[in-house]
């Protein structure tokens, strides 16, 4: 090990911290009773990682080639080390929220995004249930990067980094953190909230490591109802089968697509928000919660729901 990288010897002892945790919380879970974790849901979450570690060498030479192809034309150049890593992890951890954002608000991405969702478990294996094809288009989310001054390798590092603390945020665990951190940065309570399928918290939270993102954009929530965290999909797959898991949504879309009539409509539903419909037989998400929100006006002041 003393002859590795330094880089290197970083992202071994990170992701072995992580296994660690995982296994600590696996363990307690089972032994304080929590039931965070259900076996055949875990084995589905390493499934679904093995495809995307195995996707992600497919693609990982022609990744490394579009980052140094673009990295010829950088505009600048900053030779600061320090500045060079704090706006390389902070500029990533932007264009990733940017990714995430179009995950969940075009169908066509969100027809590969929703694997990572369909859990309706919420545990440190479900960071590794993988968007399994978002390896062949990540890479151009990430090319204004190498061409702000950021080589292919650096880039790849700053991007393991901001994965494997979006990986530990991934728990049922109360951490008490304080005020100032979740401010900044997404913490565990955030992720639950981003995980959930309660109308009021749908597709929100959708940083990795900086939760400024969403504060700036109106991404925002905190983990604040009365009623228990939901996990899942608003309408959960019949077939909880890993294959189904990836395609589910992909067979839904082409269906729609198809019935469709004209070419605006079906373009619609590969651009538009999941939930878009044509006719207004389903709803998106900001439908859903503004209707949400005139319902809790309607209701009585002791029964309304913390906003």
């Amino acid at each position: 090990m003393s002859e590795l990288d330094p880089r290197n010897k970083a992202a071994l002892v990170l992701m072995g911290l992580l296994v660690v945790l995982t296994l600590v919380e696996m363990g307690l879970s089972y032994w304080e009773n929590r039931k965070y974790y259900e076996k055949r849901d875990t084995f589905v979450n390493i499934y679904l990682t093995s495809i995307a570690v195995v996707t992600n060498l497919i693609v990982k030479t022609s990744t490394f080639f579009m980052l140094s192809f673009a990295y010829q034309f950088r505009l600048f150049q900053i030779h600061n080390v320090f500045l060079y890593w704090f706006v390389l992890v902070v500029v990533q951890d932007f264009l990733y929220w940017v990714l995430h954002y179009t995950g969940h608000y075009c169908r066509l991405f969100w027809a590969m995004h929703v694997t990572h969702h369909s859990s309706e478990h919420f545990n440190l294996t479900t960071g590794f249930r993988s968007t399994v094809f978002e390896p062949f288009y990540r890479t151009f989310f990430y090319l204004p990067l190498a061409l702000i001054g950021f080589n292919a390798i650096d880039i790849l590092y700053a991007y393991l980094i901001t994965q494997l603390y979006g990986n530990i945020v991934h728990t049922q665990y109360k951490v008490a953190l304080p005020k100032w951190y979740g401010w900044l940065f997404v913490t565990p309570a955030h992720h639950r909230v981003h995980h959930a399928s309660n109308i009021p918290y749908l597709d929100k939270n959708m940083g990795m490591m900086l939760i400024i993102w969403d504060r700036l954009f109106g991404t925002f929530r905190d983990e604040n109802l009365p009623e228990p965290v939901k996990y899942g999909l608003t309408k959960q797959p019949e077939d909880m089968g890993p294959v189904n898991i990836i395609f589910h949504e992909w067979k839904a879309l082409i269906h729609d697509v198809k019935l469709a009539p004209g070419f605006k409509n079906k373009l619609g539903y590969l651009l538009n928000p999941p939930g878009w419909s044509h006719d207004g037989s389903s709803q998106t998400a900001r439908v859903l919660q503004r209707e949400y929100e005139i319902q809790q006006l309607s209701l009585p002041e002791e029964q309304k729901h913390s906003a």
